[in-house]
């Protein structure tokens, strides 16, 4: 298997295999983003990728049940190509469940439902989507090249065709004085997808990105950890959602929460009510243990 750069997968995808189908991100306009910052986007040939499946040793074939697609958005590819790589996947690995892949509104928003459903059944069954937030200038001030209805809209059309849908937000990506809209509007918008998983980041400043400029300048203040977690409260209000799993135990967050919504979102907000409440004992993230 070979791979070029360095390759992102998310958490929950620890041990699928991660096959890479492009190289960067087709969209790469986003302020704080810097994992893509010098590796120009491009598809790989497809007959490397299919060299890479068809080099993959005897008995990984055989046990593999789920397939990653990397980097930042493999729904770029063409529909036929995409139905090809699926159905070779499928033809390759006997035992495979899942196949996944980051996905961006502008691509998703590109295909019709009925694209998306054939990419459903030949085997495409969660796409992972950077919502960052649901408030329209904060979008527009981190260049994420959608708007809200825009995002809303790519989201429907993926879970009309039976995709399910792991979003993520950003917290402290609204600066201070947008906090609370963002905390809010983002709670609204994931209200509006209604998502099968939600996983919640605090903003990391990665060195070379044009938020790390804007921070340094002043133009932007972020909320200390604490502002932060009003921030989350903000949005867990917000999100009225009907079956999906929540979760803000990512290793950038300052306090992890989580659980299944609408079910635990009284103790969910309980529990922030409560460090908010007497922050002096709260037991946060050490500032030089988060990371991404």
């Amino acid at each position: 298997m070979r791979y070029e750069g360095a390759v992102i997968r998310p958490p929950s995808e620890a041990d699928s295999l991660i096959l890479q189908v492009t190289l960067g991100c087709s969209n790469n306009t986003c302020d704080f983003c810097g994992t893509y910052l010098g590796k120009p986007f491009r598809v790989r040939p497809y007959e490397e990728v299919v060299a890479d499946i068809e080099g993959l040793p005897a008995w990984y074939k055989r046990d593999c049940r789920r397939v990653f697609l990397a980097d930042g958005d493999a729904l770029v590819l063409p529909q036929r190509r995409l139905l090809e790589l699926l159905a070779f996947l499928r033809e390759q690995l006997p035992a495979l469940e899942r196949v996944t892949s980051y996905a961006n509104a502008q691509n998703l928003l590109k295909k019709s439902v009925e694209q998306l459903r054939e990419l459903r059944a030949s085997g495409l069954t969660m796409v992972y989507l950077g919502l960052e937030s649901g408030d329209e200038q904060t979008l527009a001030e981190i260049h994420k090249g959608v708007t809200v209805a825009q995002q809303i809209e790519a989201c429907r059309k993926a879970k009309d065709a039976g995709i399910e849908l792991s979003l993520t937000c950003i917290l402290g990506i609204a600066g201070v004085e947008r906090s609370l809209i963002h905390g809010r509007a983002t709670g609204e918008a994931l209200s509006a997808i209604d998502p099968e998983f939600i996983g919640v980041l605090s903003l990391i400043i990665q060195e070379g990105t044009p938020i790390a400029a804007r921070i340094r300048s002043g133009e932007l203040v972020l909320p200390d950890p604490i502002g932060m977690l009003r921030e989350l409260r903000e949005m867990i209000a917000a999100t009225n959602v009907t079956h999906a799993l929540f979760r803000s135990n990512h290793a950038s967050n300052y306090l992890p929460i989580g659980g299944r919504l609408p079910r635990d979102k009284t103790r969910m907000l309980a529990a922030l009510d409560e460090v908010l409440a007497r922050p002096d004992r709260a037991r946060l993230r050490p500032e030089g243990w988060r990371a991404l």
